[in-house]
């Protein structure tokens, strides 16, 4: 039987066997001797037989009680982090079975985890080597459309193509920036550097940043919330999350269209609110938007490429925050973000 090759249980039926045979065999002799009160004898054998399968269980489950606690002590350390840790089974049964179980799929955790830090390495790599090729180009293209804009001076029809031309390729810039971002976020290449920093000072940047478009566009931007108010986060990609937003409202919203920026301390989050007036998302594109290259049947929009929210959201989420969004066609939209606040045990 499987049950006795560990020898600890071995040891323990045996113990218990002889216990019970030789107080069998104490009742025995006393029935054939016929000893004057045999019920003290009795009582007295019952008594020390209890005695030593008692010590005995007390051995067994305390050698068990110390072997799972080393067990769980090495399968805490391994969930610290040091891969190399196992769980010593040198001898046999159901238990050291477990633990070679055990043993074997850390072993195989270990392989995914290194398959996978190859492939981030990979895909790191990758999106380097795509990202120098692509930006020279790029570049090369931006300076012959300059020089065509130049040469082309006086032919309005040139002109209005050059004009075009470089806005298609901010478009195609764009695009590359945004998935080169997007997929090292995805990889994990990414390693935010937080630290504390004043919400109002970062919405005043971005203010300032979309100020002469808002201005061109008669469009006004407001902001209102705690000047105290710190967040820890990566700068540069926070501000980049919340500016994708904010250009999803101005693109939204028409003349004279209002974006309210709002933030504050709720019990255990930091809550930012931005808010427009603007056209307002469709029932059916609500639950989509976060989709990357998600283009809507009703937006007449030609100039997004369905990057910027789903940006934002993985921006957010790297920085263990949340995002929804409420909405009502031809009222406006409400982006809600919120970032849980860093407890001090």
């Amino acid at each position: 039987m499987k049950i006795f090759a560990d020898k600890r249980i071995k040891t323990l039926f045996l113990i218990m066997f002889f216990d019970i045979f030789i107080f069998t065999l104490i009742l025995l002799l006393l029935f054939l001797f016929k000893v004057p009160c045999p019920s003290v004898f009795v009582f007295i054998s019952a008594l020390a037989g209890f005695m030593v399968i008692t010590i005995a269980l007390y051995i067994y489950l305390s050698n068990q009680n110390k072997i799972i606690e080393k067990a769980e002590k090495q399968i805490t350390e391994y969930i610290s982090g040091s891969r190399n840790v196992r769980i010593e089974c040198c001898e046999e049964g159901a238990l050291y079975r477990l633990f070679h179980t055990v043993n074997t799929l850390a072993s195989i955790l270990n392989a995914h985890a290194e398959n996978e830090y190859r492939s981030k390495e990979f895909l790191r790599n990758t999106i380097s080597d795509i990202s120098h090729q692509l930006k020279t180009p790029l570049a090369a293209l931006n300076v012959y459309n300059g020089i065509l804009q130049t040469e082309t001076q006086g032919i309005p029809q040139a002109q209005e193509f050059t004009a075009l031309t470089e806005k298609e390729l901010e478009r195609i810039e764009a695009l590359v920036q945004s998935l080169l971002k997007i997929t090292k976020l995805d990889s994990g290449t990414i390693q935010m550097e937080k630290k504390p920093e004043n919400i109002y000072e970062i919405m005043k940047d971005i203010e300032e940043h979309f100020r002469f478009r808002a201005k061109r566009e008669n469009k006004q931007i407001h902001l209102k919330g705690d000047k105290n108010i710190t967040l820890p986060c990566d700068r540069s990609w926070f501000i980049q999350a919340i500016e994708n937003i904010v250009k999803n409202a101005l693109d939204h919203t028409e003349a004279e269209g209002q974006i309210y920026i709002e933030w504050k301390y709720l019990p255990s989050e930091v809550q930012i609110t931005v808010k427009d007036n603007g056209k307002g998302i469709h029932p059916e594109d609500i639950y989509h938007i976060f989709k990357r290259f998600y283009r809507s049947r009703f937006s007449k929009d030609t100039q997004g490429i369905g990057l910027g929210l789903p940006l934002a959201k993985a921006i957010i989420e790297e920085h263990s925050g949340s995002i929804e969004v409420d909405s009502e066609v031809g009222k406006g939209s409400v982006f809600i973000i919120n970032f849980p606040i860093p407890t001090k045990l």
